[in-house]
């Protein structure tokens, strides 16, 4: 085998990474000019919106999903959690009667997320979930757990993402456990899956992007109660069930879309 045979599976893998990376580069290109352009956010979030609802209109649900018309209304308002990377569809399979107040993060890109929110009639509040200890929320983070306990105190359902961006993946941060805990009310974990999906195995989340022309399900898990009195140990032990409650609920959700139940 001379030089050049041998350096081709080198080259060839070479360009696969680097077709591979091209998506990203090219977000990362345009996503400033994106930032800057009232319009031309407002034609993407537009789309990104009207993509979702195909998505859901194409994958009927199967027996065994869950409806939340209704169903949670005696323990509601509640506080809905879900994993980074796999609540992209949440928006469309919330009732629509119901109000909703959701936190996004406060990176650039969560901008877009809060617009496409918007177009759902979901409020948004910008900050962070929260890392392991109740201890390390900065200013943004506080005021957004200030403005969800408001939502809930005047009967408004909320939703948080469960891990932390750039963190673990599918283990719970403290703040969904925090805000339980302020505000009395009960933790919702939640799970949607198609059985026609993408997941983009590069990114650190996983992320989930749902095609249509398949089925879809939801799961929820048992509801969570933080008592207003738990010390950082029982904060800890909630942190652990929600983490536990979340990982079954997605096991769930996967298994009656793919019928391996």
């Amino acid at each position: 085998m001379d030089e050049q045979t041998a350096a081709q599976p080198v080259v060839r893998r070479a360009a696969k990474k680097k077709a591979a990376n091209r998506p990203k580069a090219l977000w990362m290109k345009i996503r400033e000019p994106l930032a800057q352009s009232r319009v031309a956010k407002g034609v993407l979030t537009s789309m990104f919106a009207q993509a979702l609802r195909f998505v859901k209109l194409t994958n009927p649900t199967v027996a065994g999903s869950i409806k939340l018309d209704g169903t949670y209304e005696v323990d509601e308002p509640g506080i809905v959690a879900l994993w980074h990377g796999q609540h992209l569809l949440a928006p469309v399979f919330y009732p629509s009667s119901r109000e909703l107040v959701a936190m996004v993060s406060r990176s650039a890109d969560a901008e877009l997320n809060a617009m496409v929110l918007e177009k759902f009639g979901i409020d948004a509040v910008r900050g962070s979930g929260g890392r392991q200890n109740t201890r390390h929320f900065d200013k943004g983070g506080a005021k957004a757990l200030i403005a969800l306990k408001k939502a809930l105190d005047a009967g408004k359902n909320v939703a948080m993402i469960a891990d932390i961006p750039h963190g673990k993946p599918r283990e719970a941060g403290m703040g969904v456990i925090l805000l339980a805990r302020l505000s009395g009310r009960p933790i919702i974990s939640a799970a949607i899956a198609t059985s026609r999906r993408k997941v983009l195995e590069k990114s650190w989340d996983k992320t989930t992007i749902s095609l249509p022309f398949g089925r879809s399900a939801m799961a929820i898990g048992d509801l969570i109660y933080v008592p207003k009195d738990a010390d950082e140990a029982e904060m800890e032990r909630k942190r652990q069930l929600l983490t536990d409650t979340l990982n079954a609920a997605t096991a769930e959700a996967y298994a009656l879309v793919d019928g391996v139940r």
